[in-house]
């Protein structure tokens, strides 16, 4: 089966068992995901299965977009709620009781400074890789966890509204970026700590929330005979790319490699390639004028 899936992934399951369930429902091997979700978040988990995940390479930068609530008051070890709670020092001002308090002004003014290109330290508890083991491996071992701060782009973070102890909030950002450590970085200026209570993605480049099917309505259409109503249509995948349409012989020629002139007037250096409507063949780059080499073929 080859196509492209997006899931509305629940909390509690990890992104690769998400990939498990999809491998055994649609009885095929070759399933990949577009963007790791962390277990407490839900939303969008594209998937790319049989020779589709040959689309993978094309998303390795992808965009993506969040909703979230950050919950002030403590930090954790994880920097979210599956974590274990990290005392930190509460200034008196901002402390009523036993209860915290910051006002939707400091957060908006804090979370303006995590805007544009950041330097950011991804979290210990992450797949990042410290001499070739990932770092979530040591911190589980309490072993110390050293990592690098990397360059991200935060293009949007709103914080839509204040109740209490937690913010809910909004944001886009570019590949990379871990939402549970921008919680941590302004619990850590505001002085109260933080940590990320809730995340839902609502997208991940062209794919958003509106097109995502839950596992069970997955497993359904699979059994009644009707997984393309749920799948994304091939014509969707990749809009940045001209779709054109190929003659049999041409079809024939791009199966075995070979160059082909395609009728594209566009002046894209990438185009998709289809036999009939709805069968992608293939990503093929323009060599000059409409004579273009396959790169990327999805048939044998």
């Amino acid at each position: 089966m080859n196509g492209v899936l997006v899931i509305d992934k629940p909390a509690g399951l990890t992104s690769h068992d998400v990939v498990n369930r999809v491998r055994r429902i649609a009885q095929e091997r070759s399933v990949g995901h577009l963007g790791t979700l962390d277990p407490m978040a839900t939303g969008v988990l594209p998937l790319v299965l049989g020779k589709f995940t040959r689309l993978a390479q094309f998303y390795l930068g992808a965009g993506k977009s969040y909703e979230g609530e950050i919950r002030f008051g403590f930090a954790t070890d994880t920097y979210d709620a599956d974590g274990e709670p990290v005392a930190v020092v509460v200034p008196a001002a901002l402390s009523r009781g036993d209860e915290v308090s910051v006002s939707l002004d400091n957060v908006r003014e804090v979370a303006a400074r995590f805007r544009g290109v950041i330097q950011q330290t991804p979290p210990p508890f992450s797949a990042k890789k410290i001499a070739g083991v990932p770092a979530y491996k040591l911190a589980r071992k309490k072993q110390e966890v050293v990592l690098e701060p990397v360059t991200v782009e935060v293009e949007e973070f709103a914080i839509m509204g204040l109740e209490g102890d937690r913010a809910c909030f909004r944001a886009r950002v570019s590949s990379g970026t871990y939402m549970r450590s921008i919680a941590h970085d302004m619990g850590r200026q505001l002085g109260v700590g933080a940590h990320l209570s809730s995340l839902r993605r609502t997208a991940v480049a062209e794919f958003d929330i509106a097109q995502a099917v839950t596992l069970e309505q997955f497993d359904a259409a699979m059994k009644e005979g009707r997984a393309a109503e749920v799948m994304v249509h091939p014509r969707c995948v990749l809009p940045e790319m001209p779709c054109v349409t190929a003659t049999e012989e041409n079809v024939d020629r791009i199966r075995h490699g070979n160059p082909v002139n395609l009728p594209d007037m566009s002046r894209a250096r990438l185009i998709k390639v289809f036999a009939g409507q709805m069968e992608l063949v293939c990503i093929a780059a323009r060599i000059a004028g409409t004579l273009f080499q396959p790169k990327v073929v999805f048939i044998g």
